[in-house]
């Protein structure tokens, strides 16, 4: 596995257009995984306490 040195090395070493996309591509990313671990823990009934203080009908 590629440790994270190595990765911020070939991170510092793109240019301008490279960079954006790469940070454009990792927000998504992000975005993505967050999302999952959300639904991952409301499906495991870990948020239900939001929903029990009145949060649920947001």
């Amino acid at each position: 596995m590629i440790q994270v040195e190595t990765i911020e090395q070939y991170i510092e070493e793109l240019d301008d257009n490279s960079f954006a996309k790469l940070r454009d591509w990792f927000i998504e990313f992000e975005q993505s995984r967050w999302e999952k671990k959300i639904e991952q823990d409301s499906n495991a009934g870990k948020l239900d306490f939001l929903i029990n203080a009145g949060f649920g009908t947001l």
